[in-house]
């Protein structure tokens, strides 16, 4: 049987992900400790399928190359995305950590203002931190797009 691609919630809501994470970051003294600890986030991330590594499903605006793919269920997105760079693939799971698995309405509500809060955009690269800010827009429209599709056929 196939593994699934998408992530499933480890934290209650979006909100206690973001603490979650927030709290294990600050569990290192420097950034190097910190990246090593979001490449191994990545390690984890489900198998992403090869088809799916395809322009339909690249997020624009990365440097790296990343893919995401969305499905819901019952006004529940659940997300699968992968990178071809680790440091990347390790922002992805932090992504997804937040917003695969929780409703639509909290996916919007949800901004993504916690990459600042926790110094991730700082700490990266521009064009890193432009790259996990586009993965957190497509994940946030993607959602948006859902309900929308939900409101006309509801």
């Amino acid at each position: 049987m196939a593994v699934d691609p998408f992530v499933r919630p480890e934290d209650e809501t979006a909100a206690d992900a973001i603490a979650a994470i927030g709290d294990e970051l600050a569990l290192f003294d420097d950034w190097m400790d910190r990246y090593q600890y979001i490449i191994e986030l990545g390690r984890k991330l489900p198998p992403f399928p090869k088809e799916w590594t395809d322009d339909a499903h690249r997020v624009p605006g990365c440097q790296s190359q990343v893919w995401l793919e969305a499905r819901c269920d019952n006004g529940t997105m659940y997300f699968a995305g992968a990178s071809d760079a680790a440091i990347v693939s390790g922002l992805v799971a932090l992504l997804l950590r937040v917003y695969s698995g929780r409703p639509l309405e909290e996916i919007l509500a949800t901004e993504p203002t916690f990459l600042h809060d926790l110094g991730l955009v700082q700490a990266l690269s521009t064009n890193r931190g432009n790259g996990v800010e586009a993965m957190a827009r497509a994940i946030r429209a993607a959602a948006a797009q859902e309900m929308e599709r939900e409101e006309q056929h509801g």
